[in-house]
């Protein structure tokens, strides 16, 4: 009997990491920003390897509240977590993260789901799944949160975090020159993070794992002050398109996505905030209406302020993709933020 080399093609499992999905437009890793609205409009989360440049409002409370909600879903996914910021306390950012909203209590299970009966009667094609992982949701991609409520500890703590704080920055304060020594202590301190969590992607793992990095207000007065002294002269200005560069480039050879919050609005030299532009890959801007003539706008009553979607990454293609619309708007409620299509009233019409 005649034998073949013909070998029929046997359908590959891929094992998904939690918490991510990969893209429509370009098959790119995705994960959540922790706001569904976010993801929908810059085409269905952040790419896995980027840097997200948020520009920060003029007082800062909305950029903070989506870094907030990025950390948030660190915690709901499982992925680790790296929260730095250079003016304040990062455990205290860790303590106001927002409560999830739970619509499956199965989401989230508890130390009492070891007490439920064993001869719980579910359909006989479901008994061979994997039940969920302790404390985390990994099947969901995004999930809704309430901010009149805090997050559990206990989710917290599950994901071992790394705080960042600005005591930690000032140990690296006589390390460096060329660069700014808090900025290169970071950078230190996330690509250990990276070998040593099994991130990268030279490093084979049997279970693979996200990276989230939360950094706030870089580039503020703080992250120019080293034991007392300001470093914030022409030389060093440019420390940080430097580090954004090298940060991006640690993005690219891991499996990892940061979130930088960035005040802009206090640099003045020309041309510099379109150079950190440059090196990030996703820049969104928050334009907040508070001490504004906006805020008193009819036209404006059911916002807080504008969105702007300034760049977004092309990964895998020539062209990045392109909502329907750049006209943006965020309403923050008592209980949710959210982002939507900016709506002129009817009666302002004719007017």
């Amino acid at each position: 009997m005649a034998t073949t080399s013909f070998q029929k093609k046997a359908r590959v499992k891929i094992n998904q990491i939690a918490g991510t999905k990969p893209s429509l437009f370009n098959n790119q890793l995705l994960v959540s920003s922790g706001v569904p609205s976010l993801d929908n409009i810059i085409g269905g989360g952040l790419a896995v390897g980027t840097v997200c440049l948020v520009e920060e409002d003029t007082y800062g409370n909305y950029s903070r509240l989506l870094l907030k909600y990025f950390s948030a879903e660190a915690a709901m996914t499982g992925h680790s977590l790296v929260l730095t910021s250079g003016d304040q306390d990062p455990s205290q950012i860790l303590k106001e993260l927002p409560a999830p909203i739970i619509d499956d209590p199965g989401e989230i299970n508890t130390a009492n789901s070891a007490e439920q009966p064993e001869n719980m009667k579910i359909a006989w094609r479901y008994q061979h799944l994997p039940g969920n992982q302790l404390g985390h949701s990994s099947s969901k991609f995004g999930h809704y949160y309430d901010l009149t409520k805090v997050m559990d500890p206990q989710l917290l703590t599950s994901i071992k975090p790394v705080l960042i704080g600005p005591e930690d920055l000032e140990r690296g304060c006589n390390q460096c020159q060329e660069l700014n020594p808090k900025y290169k202590y970071l950078l230190t301190r996330i690509q250990k993070e990276i070998e040593q969590g099994g991130h990268s992607t030279t490093q084979h793992t049997d279970k693979r794992n996200i990276l989230r990095i939360a950094v706030h207000s870089l580039g503020s007065p703080q992250w120019d002050e080293c034991g007392g002294l300001d470093l914030s002269h022409e030389d060093t200005d440019f420390s940080l398109p430097r580090f954004l560069l090298a940060l991006r480039v640690l993005m690219r050879s891991a499996f990892a996505v940061c979130l930088i919050t960035i005040p802009t609005h206090l640099f003045q030299i020309p041309g510099y905030v379109g150079r950190l532009r440059k090196m990030c890959d996703t820049v969104l801007l928050m334009e907040s209406f508070a001490g504004s003539d906006k805020e008193k706008n009819p036209a404006f009553k059911e916002y807080h302020g504008l969105f702007h979607i300034v760049q977004l990454p092309r990964l895998n293609s020539l062209l990045s993709h392109m909502p329907d619309t750049l006209d943006f708007a965020f309403k923050l409620r008592r209980k949710k933020f959210t982002i939507e299509k900016l709506h002129l009233l009817s009666e302002l019409s004719n007017t």
